[in-house]
């Protein structure tokens, strides 16, 4: 099995993923994606022997528009509530063409705009949640993983140095570690 069949064959063992992605492919997002820690966190929890949702807190889903408005983001958050309201785990959606407008408040630093939903994956802090999963009109799997898949198939946790700082880096370590012993963790500064 190549490592993006394992990948699309464990996410589909994963009833919260599933459900989440086919009530995503209704909504029609632009440039959508379920993204980062719950993909991660669903293989990790494979890997260890869990049950799939274990420490999972919530689902990033994340799209791009370039309508700034955050009454157009708003829309998007309505409607899901609606459609996601028998989703056990919140499900937080977010335009990533808006990130930069809030980003300092949240972790004291400014950013350059995102172009794309793609643009945002390639910073998010660690490489193995570095990823977005999302479904063509047949329900196909399609994914994008700008570091590829062996770090989170290893359960390799590595930083992405692009935009995060070590303190965000380690705060997630920390949480991690906790829930999930058998990661490999990758210090900062190698």
């Amino acid at each position: 099995m190549t490592h993006e069949e394992e990948f699309r064959y464990i996410l589909r063992l994963s009833a919260l993923i599933t459900r989440v992605l086919d009530k995503a492919s209704a909504i029609e997002f632009p440039n959508w994606y379920l993204g980062g820690g719950p993909v991660a966190q669903t293989i990790w929890n494979y890997r260890h022997g869990f049950e799939l949702e274990r420490g999972i807190k919530d689902i990033d889903l994340v799209y791009f528009d370039p309508d700034l408005s955050y009454e157009k983001e708003d829309e998007y958050i309505q409607k899901g509530k609606g459609i996601f309201n028998d989703v056990p785990i919140p499900v937080e959606i977010r335009n990533e063409a808006r990130v930069h407008l809030w980003y300092k408040r949240h972790f004291g630093y400014d950013i350059e705009p995102y172009t794309s939903t793609e643009s945002a994956i390639d910073s998010w802090p660690v490489t193995a949640t570095s990823i977005g999963v999302t479904q063509d009109k047949s329900g196909n799997l399609v994914t994008y993983a700008p570091f590829g898949l062996d770090d989170l198939l290893t359960m390799i946790i590595r930083p992405n140095k692009k935009q995060i700082t070590e303190e965000i880096y380690l705060s997630k370590l920390n949480r991690w570690r906790n829930i999930w012993p058998n990661l490999n963790v990758i210090s900062w500064s190698e």
